[in-house]
């Protein structure tokens, strides 16, 4: 994340970079009830899940970039699209948890990372600075961590495709939330900063 206010070019809510925002809220829910079938003595409906999370890695991809290139950045817009990402992480993590295809620890480490942050935020809000941008590092973190959870779903199954899944699931995994991490400190570091320079000012 940063501190470095990305500048507003449109007030408009109905852009296409929003609503490709909303749809990925959407299914937010949708993968959860496809993911957690078996949990409830359900079919298993893991290959939808599995498109579910896909469309939400494209439409994460096309929200940032066209809203830049189309001059559509926006308050909304930047609200939507990190609540959307950490929905999806947190929906992930509850449906794979349940299902017992990742350890308790995983999800105690990256919702750990987010309590940290929270504090962070609540701090710069008390001072009357601006919510914070995720940063390339971040939605770097992000990216390996879409990549890892469809991969360590798709690893349920058997045979060679199932047993490379594990593989490059657990490499994006182990990369995703270092960097997670990662991004996390900096921004922690950047805000110790930021408040140390502004009560020095005072």
């Amino acid at each position: 994340m940063e501190l470095q206010e990305t500048r507003v070019q449109t007030n408009r809510v109905f852009t296409i970079p929003n609503i490709l925002s909303m749809a990925r809220l959407l299914g937010v829910p949708v993968f959860l009830w496809l993911v957690l079938s078996p949990v409830f003595d359900g079919p298993n409906r893991d290959g939808w899940a599995l498109l579910v999370l896909a469309a939400g890695g494209v439409s994460d991809y096309l929200d940032g970039k066209l809203a830049r290139r189309w001059n559509q950045v926006s308050d909304l817009g930047r609200l939507l699209d990190p609540a959307a990402d950490r929905l999806y992480i947190l929906a992930t993590l509850i449906g794979l948890t349940w299902r017992e295809i990742l350890p308790l620890w995983l999800p105690v480490l990256l919702v750990a990372r987010e309590l940290l942050l929270l504090v962070t935020v609540w701090l710069l809000d008390r001072k009357g600075y601006a919510p914070p941008q995720v940063n390339f590092l971040g939605k770097a973190a992000t990216f390996n961590l879409m990549y890892a959870f469809p991969l360590l779903l798709l690893s349920e199954g058997t045979g060679t495709v199932s047993s490379l899944a594990a593989i490059f699931g657990w490499a994006f995994a182990g990369w995703g939330t270092a960097l997670y991490w990662w991004a996390g400190i900096l921004y922690v570091v950047q805000v110790r900063r930021l408040l140390k320079a502004d009560a020095t000012a005072d």
